[in-house]
């Protein structure tokens, strides 16, 4: 079964590119032709790339390691948080904090301050110490550090990999990563530099529904990594295993009941194939 189908990719909006004045020439290879002004993308070459950052993201996470999601237009912030969030991965969609890779060690103090300030009770007036307009400030304090930390609450350590989308807006994620040697794995539409991504999906990246779509298929990409990541955890040694967070465990639930119903449907098979190449046998 594909990844996903040229259909999908059509019906999102994918193909379309940008008005032909606004464009990158290195992108030229990946453009199939130009209609109204507007340039269309080789979705050919698109469901290849597709297919080829899927098992990149789905062997980076199957061994051990983590997916930022970055996006911070309006177009991306639900697809990112919402992808990001179904499968246990780390995500920016506010805003992009300079230093949130390369400065990785100050950015998780301020996820420590913001943790600090989530244990106030701000209704509490009288047992928080604090004085009205003292919550007030650290209220709008907590406000600020969520909407800007609160995707990246449980990052320990710099990301495997950073799925972009928007490679212009984003350009400080891509240039942090880029320092770092963090792959990123990005859509590129045809204003973009291909030379700045190591995985590229050639899509559009201003259309909702095209941002949703790449988007759920790089979460799917993690979804697989994490499932075979268990599985081979399962068969690994006796030694005790971390206990699963509750997404974890509902992908892992959802797993095995596809697995299950696979097999059900398999074993009702069987029966219904036997009855019907009785008589042949019989009339020998």
């Amino acid at each position: 079964m594909p990844v996903v189908t040229m259909r999908q990719l059509l019906d999102s909006g994918v193909h379309f590119g940008h008005q032909t004045r606004r464009w990158n020439p290195k992108m030229k290879r990946y453009i199939f032709t130009e209609r109204n002004g507007i340039y269309i993308i080789d979705l050919q070459q698109s469901l290849s790339y597709i297919d080829r950052a899927f098992d990149f993201i789905k062997q980076t996470v199957a061994h051990g390691g983590s997916i930022l999601f970055v996006g911070t237009k309006k177009q991306a912030q639900e697809a990112i948080a919402e992808q990001a969030t179904r499968v246990g991965q780390p995500y920016v969609n506010h805003r992009w904090l300079g230093g949130m890779l390369t400065n990785f060690a100050t950015v998780s103090k301020r996820v420590q301050r913001m943790k600090e300030l989530e244990e106030i009770d701000f209704d509490d007036v009288a047992g928080s110490g604090h004085t009205k307009k003292e919550l007030l400030l650290l209220s709008r304090e907590l406000d600020k550090l969520q909407a800007n930390l609160g995707g990246i609450r449980n990052l320990t350590k710099t990301p495997s990999a950073v799925w972009v989308v928007d490679t212009k807006k984003e350009h400080l994620a891509v240039d942090e990563a880029r320092k770092l040697g963090i792959p990123v794995i990005a859509i590129l539409d045809t204003n973009c530099d291909p030379d700045e991504v190591d995985y590229p999906i050639p899509g559009n990246d201003d259309a909702i529904r095209s941002v949703d779509l790449l988007t759920r298929v790089v979460a799917d990409a993690v979804a697989e990594g994490l499932i075979a990541r268990e599985e081979k955890r399962g068969g690994g040694s006796g030694a005790a295993a971390e206990p699963m967070a509750e997404w974890e465990r509902e992908l892992l639930e959802q797993h095995a009941a596809e697995k299950a119903g696979q097999t059900e449907g398999e074993a009702a098979e069987a029966p219904a194939e036997a009855a019907a190449e009785a008589p042949a046998e019989n009339a020998e």
